[in-house]
């Protein structure tokens, strides 16, 4: 069987996780394709929530998960997810790490943090997890992998030259605390490191289903998104067959997922935010905080213009909808349409360059929908939202969550996988 690709349509936090727990219930494999532990993702499984960062969203539904050699990985914080899990009655022994993964390591966050102070107040708005920094030193070919774990004197010796030529940079590094810490959680770790590519396509011969997941959002792509204000991976479709180690035609649907309404965290443009009562309410009633910053996120309308350049650049065939249940107490609800920007701008430029949105407004349904199982539950002005959305994106709605249990997820007609209620 194919793969099955998750990604994010706006500018990440838009609920993949859920999404890709709720699809992982009826596949036997996760595998993240890029990104690091800056990337939360939260699942709720009836009263219990769990936090996820670099660990893929299918280790709460018990298949193989995966993360794959287009991530970089801190071992520190890897050590205290996989111990966090296991505290929480969660089996990790199917966690598999790509040998070929990048490290970070504790200078990749200084340099990171660095970077920020210099930038002043024009600030990117970085976790500060040294994800930018780790993939330059893969660029610069003198990064330290997950496979490098198994040769203590080898990586001890790239450890101590690059520590040096930090050093003569003026970046003081005490390699010896650092050497001593990742001798330590290579012992957890190394159990979990191995060759995932091989072990992804073994699966894919076998005719089994995986749910591949992306991190971010596709307006945060470091090609495709607002640069400079993006994160430092490929976030978009594109960026999963290179991130995992697979050929494109192993993938047969990429669902796009999206908030019914939109957040942003960190600096850069953000056509629909609402700097009002209104985009407080929106933060307040869908608990709009970071999962791995804490920060509290900026949110606005719906951006069908920004979405529709995301369907464009990820080849979507099908998008999710998350927190539709977010906006039941609204009198009416704003989408924007259009930018007002010249035809031959592209998306990302009419952004940076302030062009202002359309706005179009629709009545609301102002009644609770978190009980509903089927589209026809849902009140008819909810189902005009999604149908607006659907028709200005020009692919199907084929999953909408009413709610952050994983039960509360309507399927539509055409959905590429269909969980058997019995596994849910």
């Amino acid at each position: 069987m194919p793969v099955t690709l998750v990604v994010g349509a706006q500018w990440g936090d838009e609920g993949k996780g859920r999404i890709v727990d709720y699809l992982a219930a009826g596949a036997d494999g996760v595998a993240r394709f890029g990104g690091g532990a800056n990337a939360g993702h939260t699942v709720r499984v009836g009263d219990k929530t769990y936090k996820l960062r670099i660990v893929p969203s299918g280790v709460i539904a018990g298949v193989a998960s995966i993360i794959g050699p287009g991530t970089v990985v801190s071992p520190a914080a890897l050590v205290k997810e996989l111990t966090d899990l296991e505290a929480a009655g969660i089996d990790t022994s199917s966690v598999w790490l790509s040998d070929l993964a990048h490290l970070i390591l504790p200078y990749h966050i200084e340099l990171d943090r660095a970077s920020e102070r210099a930038r002043g107040d024009v600030k990117i708005g970085t976790t500060g997890n040294g994800i930018g920094p780790a993939y330059g030193d893969r660029v610069a070919r003198i990064g330290i992998r997950a496979g490098d774990l198994r040769d203590e004197r080898a990586w001890r010796a790239t450890l101590a030259a690059r520590c040096a030529a930090l050093a003569s940079a003026g970046i003081s590094v005490d390699d010896g605390a650092i050497a001593a810490e990742l001798s330590a959680q290579a012992k957890v770790l190394l159990p979990h490191v191995r060759d995932t590519i091989g072990l992804l396509n073994n699966l894919l011969r076998d005719d089994k289903r995986i749910i591949a997941e992306g991190a971010q959002g596709s307006m945060l792509d470091v090609g495709l998104g607002t640069y400079p204000f993006v994160t430092s991976s490929v976030t978009v479709a594109g960026g999963a067959g290179a991130g995992l180690g697979i050929g494109p035609t192993r993938i047969d649907s990429v669902v796009g997922v999206a908030k019914a309404y939109a957040t942003r965290v960190g600096g850069g443009p953000f056509p629909s935010e609402l700097n009002d009562a209104t985009g407080e309410k929106l933060r307040e009633i869908g608990g709009e905080i970071g999962t791995v910053t804490g920060r509290p996120r900026r949110c606005g309308w719906l951006d069908l213009a920004a979405l529709r350049y995301a369907v464009d650049i990820n080849g979507m065939t099908h998008l999710a909808i998350t927190k539709l249940d977010v906006l039941d107490t609204f009198d009416r609800i704003g989408v924007c349409t259009a930018y007002k920007a010249a035809p031959d701008v592209s998306v990302p430029f009419a952004i940076a360059q302030g062009a202002p949105c359309e706005t179009t407004y629709m009545p609301g349904w102002k009644t609770s929908i978190g009980d509903a199982r089927t589209w026809e539950d849902l009140p008819a002005a909810a189902r005009d939202y999604v149908s607006f959305v659907e028709q200005s994106a020009a692919i199907p709605v084929s999953y909408v969550s009413v709610g952050p249990e994983r039960s509360q997820i309507i399927v539509r007609a055409g959905a590429p996988l269909r969980v058997p209620a019995t596994v849910r």
